[in-house]
């Protein structure tokens, strides 16, 4: 094993240091973040006169029925991310709920562990990788 100082985020968990498949790093996953929020905003204003708890439950709605059918949310995918199983299997339907659960408290998705996975990523088993 190496030291702390010559790993990477996702080394311990068998993933490659860079490109495809890599864990995914800081800047995509704000903007990612960003992209998936300010499409709620704009669903929000469109049909909720910019209600913001109705921009929380589309921004929520968008990542339970995204994450299980293409992989990700819609920045995630922009910016070349998917959600994965560290097992490989299909992520199925109650972890994405669990997960943007976890996402919409913010605090969960701000703690990360040494791989960069956040407390909404680790409850369910999942990563954030590149794909």
């Amino acid at each position: 094993m190496t030291d702390a100082a010559n790993s990477y985020p996702g080394e311990r968990l068998g993933f490659p240091s860079t490109g495809p498949g890599s864990i995914a790093r800081v800047g995509r996953r704000i903007a990612a973040l960003a992209i998936d929020w300010a499409a709620a905003v704009v669903i929000s204003i469109a049909f909720f006169e910019y209600d913001s708890l109705a921009t929380l439950s589309v921004f929520a709605v968008v990542q339970i029925l995204f994450i299980p059918t293409l992989g990700g949310s819609p920045g995630h995918r922009i910016l070349g991310m998917r959600v994965v199983l560290l097992n490989g299997a299909w992520i199925g339907m109650w972890r994405p709920i669990v997960r943007t659960l976890l996402l919409v408290l913010v605090i969960p998705a701000v703690i990360w562990d040494p791989d960069q996975r956040g407390l909404h990523d680790k409850s369910v088993g999942a990563v954030l990788i590149r794909a």
